[in-house]
């Protein structure tokens, strides 16, 4: 039964594997009890996150398991325990659902309680939506992984999006620098204006690898960087591996552009630089409790000053969702896609 005493609930739901706005559909299904361990949340929020849309198309690092619901985080209350002091601990809480297996696209869902993290009351139902997957991604890879210090130049590539304008105010708040690149001149001035220290236009379609690199080098005044993020892939990602200084490292924590990765082998051998791979779900899982309470904790006290806050853009009710999704992936949009499922 769900938050309205009905026995049915609505849910995105998708049957096959494609174009988002052609797989899903919203349809009424039977509302879940929650089993031993489990917790129910209604479901107030969530955003159409890159990693959601690739979810659908199938080419996502999880597979999903048809019929499917997306929807990796959000934010919800709980409102039924199936038993263990967890999860009656947080009955009545709004928490931040984060959900790789029922999805939050949906007016009622069960999760393990330990994925239902409480947030603090001061936070919106907006921000606490996007809670975790982009700023604990942001911190993580700068703080935790590359451990950028202080006065070091970190590059990033698709630096307008969300996450990168939050790995901006990192910068400002640990002390490192950024280097942000982008495709579309227009994002430059109003990057420059969230203090980021130096933009590169770029688009490997219409400059080579070598100018990516000259312009670096002016704007920075050394010739390669020691860290680097990059979520695109393709030749985006192959052009920064040109641009790593001796012993840099590249994480790489998305492939938007869905091509290969491809550059010369003595571009890692000769420098000693490296290129790794960054996936949120598996680091997590790698993690001890009081490793997970850690990074919960630090990314709940940089939401509070700031830091790792988001734009919301437009919001959608579920009964809109085609319309959300197409909206998501518009050129040049502004603030994060959120699917407004109910009020609270």
């Amino acid at each position: 039964m769900n938050g309205s005493g009905r026995n049915t609930m609505q849910s995105v739901v998708f049957h096959e594997c494609g174009e988002p706005a052609d797989v899903l559909r919203v349809e009424d299904r039977d509302a879940q009890k929650p089993q031993p361990g489990e917790v129910r949340v209604r479901m107030l929020a969530s955003p159409v996150n890159p990693s959601d849309l690739m979810y659908i198309r199938g080419v996502y690092g999880k597979k999903p398991q048809l019929p499917a619901t997306p929807g990796f985080e959000g934010v919800g209350v709980v409102e039924e325990s199936g038993g263990g002091l967890l999860g009656k601990l947080i009955v009545g809480r709004r928490v931040a659902v984060l959900n790789g297996e029922t999805g939050n696209w949906t007016e009622s869902t069960c999760v393990p309680a330990k994925q239902a993290v409480p947030v603090p009351a001061e936070f919106s139902v907006e921000q606490s939506a996007m809670f975790f997957v982009n700023p604990a991604t942001a911190y993580i890879m700068t703080q935790r992984v590359l451990k950028v210090p202080r006065g070091a130049w970190l590059l990033q590539t698709a630096a307008g999006s969300a996450l990168g304008r939050m790995v901006i105010r990192l910068g400002k708040h640990f002390g490192f620098r950024t280097v942000n690149v982008v495709r579309r001149a227009e994002q430059a001035e109003e990057l420059e204006g969230l203090g980021a220290d130096a933009v590169i236009v770029f688009d490997p379609q219409q400059s080579s690898a070598d100018e990516l690199g000259e312009q670096l080098e002016r704007q920075t005044g050394q010739p390669g960087v020691r860290f680097a993020i990059d979520p695109v892939g393709g030749a985006v990602a192959g052009s920064v591996v040109t641009c790593l200084g001796p012993e840099g490292r590249l994480l790489l924590y998305g492939t938007l552009s869905s091509e290969p990765v491809s550059f010369s082998p003595r571009a890692l051998m000769t420098p000693g630089n490296s290129v790794e791979g960054f996936w949120l779900a598996r680091y997590m899982a790698e993690q001890k409790l009081s490793g997970k309470l850690s990074i919960v904790g630090n990314v709940k006290k940089l939401i509070r000053a700031g830091v790792l806050t988001a734009e919301v853009g437009q919001t959608f009710p579920l009964a809109k969702v085609t319309d959300a999704v197409q909206a998501a992936e518009t050129v040049g949009r502004d603030g994060k896609v959120l699917l407004k499922i109910a009020e609270g």
